[in-house]
């Protein structure tokens, strides 16, 4: 465990928290670095199939820390990189919104594949009433996410968005009663675990590829016909033809 955040592993499901609920779990360009780290080696790891992303007191994350401003190298904006870190885990990243989720905060959720938030979270994206422009792969990925309209509503006309405003414009993808936050986390992570890994990790690429116009075919087909070569297809179709759930271990 590190000062800032804790991991827990469950079976194939990876929990990082984020711990500095005094401060909203806001982040400083080393702690930053630390957290990329820590999701480059989940990137590593073949039996891993879920993450889960979160953090503790009335506040999912309030970004970057503006008082370290000055310091940043912005030709390697540490949270550019995090989060450009995060959208690459090969596995599906569930951002469980324990509170609020302010400046950068969002880019972080964002860059997430899912988004369970609570009734009592809400979001601000401050940038320009402090005079600072919006590191440009974090506005790509807002507007890719929530489309034009919402984006400018958040980063132009700085709007504090509900919780259920958020889920109106698509940031939330599941929206829960502040005590059920942790069971609904739980059960999407099971969910999706019990997936065929190289199925989910494929398709997980080729999608984010697709939403940033990037679209690669040759790796879509490649990664479709390692699907139809592997000994997980045979197990799902025997699971089909037998009525049992299918085993599946990524091979």
């Amino acid at each position: 465990m590190t000062s800032f955040f804790s991991t827990k592993r469950d079976d194939s499901v990876l929990t990082i928290t984020l711990d500095k609920p005094k401060q909203h779990n806001v982040l400083n360009p080393e702690e930053m670095a630390a957290l990329q780290q820590a999701f480059e080696q989940a990137a590593e790891d073949a039996a891993l199939r879920v993450v889960v992303l979160t953090g503790e007191g009335r506040s999912f994350c309030a970004g970057a820390n503006l008082g370290e401003l000055g310091d940043y190298d912005f030709g390697a904006n540490p949270l550019e990189n995090l989060t450009n870190a995060i959208e690459a885990t090969p596995v599906p990243v569930i951002c469980s919104l324990n509170g609020g989720v302010y400046g950068g905060g969002t880019d972080l959720a964002l860059a997430c594949d899912f988004r369970i938030g609570v009734e009592s979270m809400k979001c601000f994206v401050p940038p320009a009433r402090i005079g600072i422009h919006y590191h440009p792969t974090g506005m790509v990925r807002a507007v890719s996410r929530l489309g034009l309209g919402p984006a400018k509503r958040l980063f132009l006309a700085l709007e504090t968005m509900s919780a259920a405003e958020l889920k109106t414009i698509g940031f939330l993808d599941y929206l829960v009663k502040d005590e059920d936050l942790a069971a609904r986390t739980a059960s999407l992570a099971a969910d999706i675990a019990k997936l065929a890994p190289l199925s989910i990790r494929g398709m997980k690429a080729t999608l984010n590829d697709i939403a940033r116009y990037s679209f690669d075919e040759a790796a879509a087909r490649e990664a479709q016909l390692a699907c139809l070569k592997s000994e997980d297809f045979k197990e799902g179709q025997a699971a089909l033809a037998e009525k049992r759930p299918a085993k599946f271990t990524g091979k």
